[in-house]
């Protein structure tokens, strides 16, 4: 039964996912339909600032796509609880890739746009390149520790690439 209710709640939380995910690209689009629409009389930096912002939309979208699609995978459709160590690191590390790269293609977003508005603001832009940098480190440090972990747990290692290769069917 509480299985049941919290495949109901995660399934929830993938529909809202999905659901801003696509406003996302909705807004994305409109960005970028205010960048290139002929019609409108804008200057390139405006036009140059709307297709920026539709890339920082776009990233912010894959984010909550990738965010459900792990969701469902780890959560829903396999037989595994999360509770399981190995499942753990591999939800972390999927959930990892993502941000990372969304905040690194963010900060580029952001050097370009305050780069040629407001020069001053350049550290706090730098700050999310940072942030990204420390938190690939520390991901990479994850990793290397926990190696050893996986190696002690061969069995659950096995379980999940078995569950990964139905789920791949």
């Amino acid at each position: 039964m509480t299985e049941k209710i919290f495949a109901f709640g995660y399934s929830c939380i993938i529909f809202l996912l999905i659901c801003c995910a696509f406003s996302l690209l909705v807004f994305a689009g409109m960005e970028l339909w205010e960048g290139v629409n002929p019609v409108i009389t804008k200057s390139v930096r405006d036009r140059f600032n709307a297709i920026l912002e539709s890339i920082g939309l776009l990233t912010i979208a894959v984010v909550a796509f990738e965010l459900g699609q792990t969701i469902l995978e780890e959560e829903v459709q396999r037989q595994a609880q999360i509770s399981a160590s190995t499942r753990v690191r591999r939800f972390l590390s999927r959930f990892m890739v993502v941000i990372i790269v969304a905040l690194s293609i963010e900060c580029l977003v952001a050097v370009f746009e305050i780069a040629h508005t407001d020069a001053s603001k350049l550290p706090q832009a730098a700050s999310i390149g940072v942030a990204a940098g420390v938190l690939l480190a520390a991901w990479g440090v994850f990793i290397k520790l926990n190696k050893s972990a996986e190696e002690l747990e061969p069995e659950a290692m096995e379980k999940t690439k078995k569950e990964d290769e139905k789920l791949d069917k």
